[in-house]
């Protein structure tokens, strides 16, 4: 564990500013090892037992959030138009420099990721690392004939982009679909399903990187990603370049 001033540890946790963590630490209601510092500027293992007011105070380097995403809400850090999906969270989580590894449409639902981790952010997100997402769509006209082998050759949108090969499995009324794919370019299932001669009526992301959405997660909730789930990402990522 790195030792860090006492003042970073506090506000790292997300329960304060920096500035408002050395008030906490000078008016004596932060202790370290059962011992109240005063020391804004003190240093001490991360790892150690600091509380504050009592709370053990949890410090991690990066956090890992999993949310089930309603509708009507941005995926992004801030827009004065309309809600983000960061209003859902306390405010101790808010202050934790989170941003969306990847995008949902403000109608859209389903699995969201949330992290203050830069590079796993980049690596959910670039179509370099070939992290797979799966996506639940339902459409106003079926599928025609030949929809899928569209998707699998690389679909060319309505604006001559061409996107990387993607796997379409329509249901047997082929009134809803899943999606497979490994980029995340603007709003493109719904162009995809548009090329292929349909219209999205419904989107739900389903997983990311082989990690479903966890079925207890009502919408606008959240929970941390486990060891297990955010090594499988990882892995998915790294297996492309083997």
């Amino acid at each position: 564990m790195p030792v860090m001033r006492l003042d970073k540890i506090i506000a790292g946790a997300g329960l304060s500013t920096r500035s408002e963590a050395k008030k906490l630490i000078r008016a004596g209601r932060v202790t370290v090892e059962g011992r109240t510092v005063e020391d804004p500027a003190a240093h001490c293992d991360s790892g150690a037992d600091v509380r504050l007011d009592g709370r053990q105070v949890r410090w991690q380097e990066y956090l890992y959030l999993m949310m089930n995403k309603p509708a009507g809400y941005l995926s992004v850090t801030e827009d004065p138009r309309a809600p983000t999906v960061l209003e859902l969270l306390p405010p101790e989580l808010r202050r934790r420099n989170l941003s969306p590894a990847g995008r949902l449409d403000k109608d859209s639902e389903g699995l969201l990721i949330l992290t203050s981790d830069g590079d796993f952010c980049h690596r959910v997100i670039s179509p370099k690392s070939g992290v797979e997402k799966e996506y639940y769509i339902e459409v106003l006209d079926p599928f025609p004939p030949g929809a899928e082998e569209l998707f699998r050759a690389g679909a060319v949108l309505e604006d001559g982009e061409v996107c990387l090969p993607a796997r379409l499995e329509p249901a047997a009324d082929r009134f809803s679909a899943r999606v497979f794919l490994r980029e995340g370019k603007y709003h493109q299932v719904k162009r995809m399903a548009v090329a292929a001669g349909t219209k999205v009526k419904y989107l739900k992301r389903l997983s990311v990187g082989g990690v479903a959405l966890d079925e207890n997660l009502g919408p606008g909730q959240y929970r941390e990603l486990t060891a297990a789930e955010l090594q499988k990402i990882c892995e998915e990522s790294d297996n492309l370049h083997k």
